[in-house]
């Protein structure tokens, strides 16, 4: 038998809409019946399987909770595994990722919180977007190489977020 699907261990379809609530809640449930401490006064093997399981529960949840992650992951699914850092072939995005960088250094040189928290609110509308029209195409195999161009999106804008959340974390303090 091979390795479960992440969907699977939470009882979910695969699909890339999901209730993030719901699998939090759904995660902490299964986190509490598979936590090694509940073996701890069992056999060797039964520890190292609840481990095992543990460590599986974790990665499917970090996997699925991450809209990029989760897209990846769907793709993986429904066709060959991509390579982790592709080329990307899109350059009005590229474009767009040289303005996003430079207006994020401008609010970094100018200390501008204010700024940077018009700029989040920006980013956050880019990402939703992406994911909707992830969400339209990722199952259909005649629009994969446009899925596949959308999750790189949706990964470098995951990255630019954790960026803006540091610069605002340090503008704060």
């Amino acid at each position: 038998m091979g390795i479960p699907c992440h969907f699977a261990l939470f009882d979910l379809q695969p699909s890339f809409r999901l209730d993030l609530e719901q699998l939090a809640a759904r995660y902490r449930e299964l986190a509490r019946s598979v936590h090694p401490d509940r073996f701890a006064d069992a056999g060797e093997r039964e520890q190292r399987l609840a481990l095992e399981r543990s460590a599986s529960l974790n990665e499917a949840y970090q996997t699925l909770k991450s809209a990029p992650l989760r897209a990846r992951y769907l793709l993986t699914l429904r066709g060959p595994e991509l390579p982790l850092e592709a080329t990307v072939q899109d350059p009005e995005f590229l474009l767009q990722q040289m303005h996003w960088r430079e207006e994020l250094e401008e609010l970094q040189d100018s200390a501008d919180l204010a700024g940077v928290a018009i700029f989040k609110r920006r980013l956050k509308l880019a990402q939703d977007e992406l994911n909707d029209s992830f969400a339209a195409c990722w199952d259909d195999p005649r629009r994969r190489e446009e899925a596949e161009r959308l999750m790189r999106r949706m990964q470098f804008l995951d990255k630019l977020s954790y960026e803006v959340r540091q610069l605002e974390e340090r503008l704060d303090d």
